[in-house]
């Protein structure tokens, strides 16, 4: 009688074995969240109806990746519940990765991730401002830098329905300017900055990245 495949969630399925380390796990769900498949056998805890991880995190820390993969230090700018960090510390394990966020509800989400996938030797998250000028004083410069800025400034589209998401959606705290300038501060001679933005605003953000002095 043929062998049952592994269920889809699973370490393999149909001959394809997740890449990856195992986490260590042992973190306790809480009322109104999910605990969701990330990346390899990572997974991310995330409110059930506030912000979640989007293809948007996914391509921003495939691209950074991608363009500087032997990162030894990364900074992750508005980091929300911590999905670019992690999806960038996977794709680049011997990496350390700082990240600031200013929503206390989505750094505890984050901070949680982090200790399910037994990161916390390396993914150092903490409560900020990206505009503060003192960011990371101690800890730049970086060879990556990455971030998913708001996309519309306030009253260019209505807000997201769950406060939680407002900040991703509308320019609450900062612009694309605000995370050029940061990304500017922060990188090393060479450095790479990654960030994902809108094609029909293409404009504005590239008169950001120039003004921040990012080629």
């Amino acid at each position: 009688m043929p062998r049952r495949p592994a269920p889809a969630d699973g370490p393999s399925f149909k001959g394809w074995t997740r890449p990856g380390p195992l986490p260590p796990g042992g973190v306790d769900l809480e009322p109104g969240e999910t605990l969701d498949g990330l990346c390899g056998h990572w997974r991310i805890f995330q409110l059930e109806k506030g912000n979640r991880f989007s293809t948007d995190d996914l391509v921003t820390a495939w691209y950074g990746t991608s363009w500087c993969p032997r990162a030894g230090r990364i900074a992750d700018l508005g980091s929300g519940i911590g999905s670019v960090a992690l999806l960038a510390a996977w794709r680049c394990p011997g990496a350390v990765v700082h990240t600031v966020e200013a929503q206390e509800q989505s750094l505890r989400l984050a901070r949680k991730s982090i200790r399910h996938n037994g990161q916390e030797d390396r993914i150092f998250p903490r409560l900020g401002d990206l505009r503060d000028p003192d960011l990371f004083r101690d800890q730049a410069p970086f060879d990556l830098v990455t971030g998913t800025p708001p996309y519309w400034p306030e009253g260019h589209r209505l807000p997201a329905a769950h406060a939680q998401s407002v900040p991703a959606r509308l320019e609450v705290r900062g612009s694309i300017a605000d995370y050029a300038k940061a990304a500017a501060r922060l990188l090393a001679p060479g450095g790479t900055f990654a960030c994902v933005f809108p094609n029909d605003q293409r404009e504005r953000a590239l008169a950001a990245l120039g003004e921040a002095g990012l080629l």
